[in-house]
């Protein structure tokens, strides 16, 4: 069990990363998460995540909890969060008897609490769309848009399902994705088959380095939302050099703190929406040896 300086200590680093970008969080919102999970902190992976979209959140990360717990269900039984009716809430359940639950990871914003649960499946063992599909609790729109996956060689290559409980909206993660999807040409193509605006130069430069492809779904819409190429980076304090971004951004990627004896790791996504394009940036706070993190699943936590 963590002491309460241990964790004051880990409020105090959210604290000082969300004041690097102007962000005052909610000590109410905040010390309660971390109570619930303190017997598990120091076996965590810890990151930190902010979107070039606005910085109006400062999203904290917790991965490597146990498969064989529904991290959802667990926060609701926690008090962190409330319990919902809609299919959302069910997703995660209707799935666990269907394909092998690695690990999972939980997001909370510092300011607006509770948001994301993940779901890692190993990746010796990817998973194929068709399970999905058959889910009660499962969004239309991934049936209706399995041509798009199997057009470009990703239906069979599902490694995690990410989960947003207050936007409803759900993160399909593909790992091992055939080489073209990275080519300029074919990131053009898939954009312009999901009706989203011509990716930049930028974005096309950053999708030939990506490890995993991950597209948004919500229980709203026919249509995919959302296309994100995740690239795993060995120092995240480069990227200020490589993107055009706001000086509060900036200021995060080159002073936020982490506790390993390592270079800053870190990711950063390139994702093409109907506005256009944005890019995602996490560091890792706390890698602890032996995780499933770890172990080499740090690419695929986008």
């Amino acid at each position: 069990m963590a002491r309460t300086g241990e964790l004051e200590a880990l409020y105090a680093a959210m604290e000082e990363s969300a004041e690097l970008l102007g962000i005052a969080p909610s000590r109410e919102k905040v010390l309660p998460i971390l109570e619930a999970y303190q017997d598990d902190l120091a076996k965590l992976v810890v990151a930190f995540r902010v979107t070039t979209r606005g910085a109006e959140d400062l999203d904290c990360r917790f991965t490597a909890l146990p498969g064989d717990v529904n991290p959802y269900l667990d926060a609701v039984h926690k008090g962190i969060t409330p319990a919902t009716d809609h299919p959302v809430g069910s997703l995660l359940a209707d799935l666990e008897d269907k394909m092998p639950f690695l690990a999972h990871g939980i997001d909370f914003g510092v300011v607006g609490g509770f948001k994301k649960t993940w779901t890692f499946l190993p990746m010796t063992d990817l998973q194929n769309l068709a399970t999905l599909i058959d889910t009660p609790s499962m969004p239309k729109s991934l049936a209706e848009n399995i041509d798009f996956y199997k057009r470009y060689g990703l239906d069979d290559k599902l490694s995690m399902i990410g989960v947003d409980y207050p936007s409803r909206t759900v993160n399909i993660y593909f790992l091992g994705a055939p080489a073209e999807c990275r080519e300029p040409e074919t990131v053009r193509a898939m954009l312009k088959d999901l009706g989203l605006p011509e990716p930049s130069e930028r974005m096309l430069e950053m999708a030939q380095r990506a490890a995993g492809i991950y597209t948004t779904l919500s229980w709203d819409s026919p249509n995919i939302h959302r296309i994100t190429f995740a690239t795993m980076v060995p120092d995240f304090r480069q990227l200020p050099d490589e993107l055009d971004v706001a000086p509060e951004i900036e200021k995060f990627a080159r002073n936020v703190g982490y506790t390993y004896d390592a270079t800053g790791k870190g990711l950063y996504n390139a994702a093409g929406y109907s506005g256009g394009e944005y890019f995602k940036l996490q560091t890792y706070y706390q890698l602890a040896p032996g995780t499933v993190e770890a172990k080499g699943l740090l690419g695929s936590a986008a």
